[in-house]
């Protein structure tokens, strides 16, 4: 193997083990009552603040902003549709759902967010070893510590939902590692990806990240409402909203 793939995999790596040390700290604090009251609506907050100032962004830049949003609206509604005629996506905010006999908060949310987690972290593998490539130094190292960076909120809200929605947190560290997994396999298989399909088709897999990341947000803060009422739901997620805002237009503006 040339020298150049095991330097992809190593920063691949280094990535997802920011993202998984904040996971952990997610985990850990949403399993304190208090805390997880507050932690999931936060996290869920930071999920649609990275598909707002994120992913959306991202699909603009190639997309052009008109065609960007009704990608990312595409996704959306493709998920609506698969949770209202083939499965729900959230059992937990089905009108069926006994919720006085559900035993975790977001009871359901564990799978899709996983899903959708896979496919956003192959794909931030795929930009770490794409950085070493790209034009400017600076570019370069402003794409590698973006991506590394935006791991950190990222992490939180993994970690924090899949804790409430597994109730242990063993489950919860085991499906965060899968969630982050494919960032190392993405950054091992970047080049041979690039030179055979191109980059154009990531927008496609990008708006199902994006539109999962907003459904399940917004359906975590709904039942954190139903639960809690507007205020201890609103208050952390556009605190999460915020903060995702902060950082990844941020670097955004810093390194692009």
């Amino acid at each position: 193997m040339p020298a150049s793939f095991f330097m992809d995999v190593v920063l691949a790596s280094a990535v997802t083990a920011i993202a998984l040390a904040s996971a952990a700290v997610g985990v850990w604090l949403a399993a304190a009552p208090r805390a997880g009251r507050v932690l999931v609506p936060f996290g869920a907050g930071l999920l649609m603040g990275m598909a707002a100032f994120g992913v959306m962004p991202e699909m603009a830049e190639r997309l052009g902003w008109g065609a960007g949003v009704a990608v990312l609206l595409a996704g959306i509604g493709l998920l609506w549709l698969f949770d209202r005629y083939v499965h729900p996506i959230c059992p937990s905010c089905s009108h069926s759902h006994n919720h006085a006999a559900c035993s975790v908060t977001l009871h359901g949310f564990a799978l899709p967010l996983v899903a959708a987690a896979v496919l956003h972290s192959f794909m931030d593998g795929m930009a770490v070893a794409a950085s070493r490539r790209e034009g400017p130094a600076g570019l370069g190292l402003g794409v590698l510590l973006a991506v590394a960076v935006h791991k950190i909120p990222e992490g939180l809200a993994y970690g924090a939902i899949l804790r409430a929605a597994l109730g242990s947190r063993l489950s919860a560290l085991t499906l965060c590692a899968a969630a982050q997994a494919p960032t190392i396999i993405g950054g091992a298989l970047e080049s041979v990806i690039a030179t055979r399909f191109g980059t154009q088709w990531v927008v496609y897999p990008l708006a199902l990240v994006g539109g999962s990341f907003l459904y399940l947000g917004f359906h975590a803060v709904h039942g954190e409402y139903r639960r809690e009422g507007w205020m201890p739901a609103l208050g952390p997620a556009l605190t999460g909203a915020a903060g995702a805002a902060a950082v990844l237009q941020g670097l955004h503006v810093l390194f692009r």
